[in-house]
């Protein structure tokens, strides 16, 4: 625990110096008391909501584009030509950044809800093929054909082969969504955010309000931790299995 606990006291101690030692106008970063306390004004308002509101839309960007994502990056890797076939359009439409496509998403869905949740979806869609796609394509298919060999079934195989063998890269794929969508969120609540993160962390931006700021960074930090932290537990339960095989 205390491991776990050093680095971030050692982050803590060097911006407590570095706003200390004079080396920066202070006007440019508020100590960390100074931060904690808006916190905690914040949370007496509209922090709340700000948090369940951003959370929402990630977790429902995310769950859409990864549930998208893995039966089209499963084919692209498992069928290799069909893998070299689109894998340049893949790369392509992955490379633009989201921030790019809100003129057109709002052209296409206006400025409400499934506007913010499509340029998340976009985000964890193509983080979510790419890693399916080079998780399966590396599945030897040796697997399948000492399966057949034995008498298995192509139902058997793919529910007792194929699928516990891609439940790591699923799992894989998600957290690396999980990720790439929080470090979109800001982007997506471009669109019109009264509420969210983004929204509150782009209203302090228009009045220099540093400390808001600040909160706005750590809140979307520590959650996006937490939901990784829980995506690891639970991957270290499900694929339990080939720590015991090795």
């Amino acid at each position: 625990m205390g491991l776990v606990a050093l680095p971030w006291a050692l982050i803590i101690a060097l911006w407590y110096a570095l706003w200390a030692s004079g080396w920066i106008n202070p006007a440019l970063i508020p100590s960390p008391q100074e931060v904690l306390a808006t916190f905690f004004q914040l949370l007496h308002g509209r922090l709340p909501v700000d948090i369940m509101m951003s959370t929402e839309r990630v977790t429902v960007g995310v769950l859409l584009g990864v549930a998208a994502a893995l039966p089209i990056g499963f084919a692209l890797g498992w069928y290799k030509g069909l893998g070299l076939f689109l894998n340049p359009v893949i790369n392509f439409f992955r490379a633009l950044p989201p921030i790019a496509l809100i003129p057109l998403v709002i052209v296409y869905f206006g400025i409400g809800e499934t506007a913010k949740i499509t340029i998340l979806f976009y985000s964890a869609f193509f983080a979510g093929v790419i890693v399916m796609y080079e998780g399966i394509a590396q599945i030897s298919p040796l697997y399948v054909r000492v399966a057949r060999t034995l008498g298995a079934s192509d139902r058997e195989i793919f529910l007792k082969v194929i699928v516990p063998l891609a439940l790591p890269h699923t799992l894989t794929a998600l957290r690396v969504a999980l990720g790439v969508a929080w470090a979109t969120l800001v982007a997506s609540e471009l669109i019109a955010a009264h509420r969210g993160l983004g929204s509150l962390i782009q209203n302090a931006a228009s009045f220099f309000q540093l400390n808001i700021i600040y909160v706005g960074i750590i809140c979307i930090g520590l959650i996006a931790l937490a939901m990784d932290t829980v995506l690891r537990l639970l991957t270290r339960r499900l694929i339990s299995w080939q720590e015991r095989i090795g």
